[in-house]
């Protein structure tokens, strides 16, 4: 199993489920055509979408158009089941930014026929992760900016102080519909921004100037 990295290199802890949100920033949701939710909307990545810093993202050939989404990531690293929002903090092992790659055409067409979004969002590569940040050098994760660029041109920048929800009630909430274990990465959702990358480009992202996520694209499989 693959397993994090962690800034400070003294804590061993294998990636989990990867539980993603989806419209939890008012302008992505506009800009995508929808209206921001009533509850938060869940969905699952694989682990094995999982890359690190450094490596590629390879394009794959069922797709002609993938998008980048940065997201605050938080790690949790100990089992949580309906927590209460108070408590949620005390379950985090760190922090990270991380990149939901999407295959945009192939989720339309899912949303377009009511199917699930799993092979949209899964496929090997898609969610290339940074180091883990610890806690101590991230007291409040509601304050926290980030932004991407692509090729050196800025895409995206956003800030965790415009979620619809906190981090703590979205711990909670999903605490309360499936048991967080240790390893196990909350994709908080991306801010506006969100456009298409092709074979070549070069990504960069950056989470408060605490740590940098940079990978390339390249032709898949």
């Amino acid at each position: 199993m693959k397993q994090y990295r962690f800034q400070d290199n003294n804590k061993n802890l294998s990636i989990g489920k990867l539980i993603c949100l989806a419209r939890t920033y008012k302008k992505h949701a506009k800009e995508m055509k929808t209206t921001p939710p009533e509850k938060p909307i869940l969905f699952l990545k694989p682990a094995s979408a999982v890359i690190f810093s450094g490596e590629t993202i390879k394009y794959p050939s069922l797709s002609t158009c993938v998008h980048h989404e940065i997201e605050f990531g938080v790690v949790i690293k100990n089992q949580a089941s309906c927590i209460s929002k108070d408590e949620a903090l005390d379950f985090v092992a760190g922090y990270l930014v991380g990149l939901d790659i999407t295959a945009r055409d192939i989720q339309t067409e899912a949303k377009q026929n009511g199917w699930p979004w799993s092979i949209a969002k899964g496929f090997d590569t898609f969610a290339p992760i940074s180091d883990v940040v610890s806690i101590e050098k991230i007291p409040d994760p509601n304050k926290v900016s980030f932004q991407l660029q692509v090729n050196e041109q800025l895409r995206q920048k956003g800030s965790t102080r415009d979620l619809i929800w906190n981090i703590e009630t979205l711990i909670s909430y999903i605490s309360s519909i499936m048991t967080l274990e240790p390893g196990d990465l909350i994709l908080t959702g991306t801010p506006q921004g969100v456009s298409e990358i092709k074979v070549g480009d070069k990504i960069f992202a950056d989470l408060a100037g605490l740590v940098k996520l940079s990978v390339q694209v390249d032709k898949g499989f």
